[in-house]
């Protein structure tokens, strides 16, 4: 009887061990799929950042070289032809209509518009400045999307508008993508964002992550 209780008695713990074993090894698993799941994520995160970046990249190599897509070939702006001439002289829906035809081929417009391109595709393709970037590609955004302005049926011809969707269009996508990117810090994966925020002048000055 000795014999046998002795038994009983060690029975348990060792029972209790293997539980242990078990959960310890069920939440190993658990925090490396996890891991894995979070590391597919920034990796796929960073993949819409770099595409991102080239749509703008793409949109001023085209219209400064005119590689015969969006811009026909020699009215480029490097000869001398104007990137924003075509897009708001043409606009025809829309409150800010004689402003932007007012403004369609200003010298201005098109520099500011130019670089604009460039700088947020050199930042969200390299994945710094992304705050800025965000900020930038917003308010463009919003300015094209006025342009076009999809709440509107028809256009000021009579003829319709082609609009899809009064709210949401592409240019709303691209700035919410945009956001998305800087608040996420999209950069610090396949990108220069971890030595950028490194950086002494950026640590001291935060809006410039």
């Amino acid at each position: 009887m000795t014999v046998h209780g002795h038994s009983r008695g060690r029975a348990a713990p060792r029972f209790l061990s293997r539980s242990r074993t078990r959960s310890s090894a069920a939440q190993t698993q658990l925090a490396a799929r996890d891991t894995e799941s979070v590391t597919v994520f920034a990796g796929v995160f960073a993949g819409v950042r770099i595409l991102t970046g080239f749509v703008f990249l793409w949109a001023f190599l085209d219209k400064t070289f005119g590689w015969s897509y969006a811009t026909p070939s020699g009215k480029g702006w490097i000869d001398g032809g104007s990137p924003t001439k075509g897009f708001l002289g043409a606009v025809a829906v829309g409150p800010l209509q004689s402003t932007f035809h007012g403004m369609a081929g200003d010298v201005w417009v098109d520099w500011l518009f130019m670089l604009g391109l460039l700088a947020i595709g050199i930042a969200v393709t390299s994945g710094v400045v992304l705050r800025l970037a965000a900020v930038a590609g917003t308010v463009m955004m919003a300015l094209m999307w006025a342009g076009e302005w999809p709440p509107a049926q028809h256009l000021s011809t009579g003829a319709p508008s082609m609009s899809s969707n009064p709210v949401v269009d592409y240019h709303v996508v691209y700035a919410a993508i945009l956001i998305a990117l800087a608040v996420g810090h999209a950069g610090r994966v396949w990108g220069l964002g971890r030595r950028w925020e490194r950086m002494a002048f950026v640590r001291d000055n935060r809006w410039l992550g």
